[in-house]
């Protein structure tokens, strides 16, 4: 139980995915965090490969705006050796979700499989 709740420290420093500064912004720093085969769901339902989700954040980030996002109900299990899967509440703003993410370690780091958002209404 104590490796789950280390797992869940490591896996919650890294969310919400793809925005954290402490981690890198570079399009080498989100090409090393994902796996090849990547994808997410987006918060409209629309399915997004791994180089749509990196060229996008390569735009969002040669902005100088940067907004606070916190998180809340943060929750990881172990589906399989070495693959956890996260989930949490989102709010950025007026705009609340529900994420969920999975993530496999890779060594000693860790890699994103897959993230889906889903809009609270």
């Amino acid at each position: 139980m104590e490796e789950l709740h280390e797992v869940a420290a490591a896996l919650r420093a890294r969310e919400p995915l793809f925005h954290r500064e402490a981690f890198g912004l570079t399009r080498e720093y989100h090409e090393r965090m994902t796996e090849s085969d990547f994808w997410e769901v987006g918060a409209s339902g629309r399915r997004y490969s791994r180089e749509y989700i990196i060229e996008s954040l390569e735009k969002r980030y040669a902005s100088l705006i940067r907004t606070t996002w916190y998180i809340e109900d943060f929750q990881c299990r172990e589906i399989a050796e070495q693959n956890y899967l996260v989930t949490y509440t989102l709010f950025q703003g007026e705009r609340l979700s529900r994420r969920s993410t999975i993530w496999r370690r890779s060594g000693s780091d860790w890699k994103v499989v897959y993230h889906q958002g889903t809009l609270v209404e």
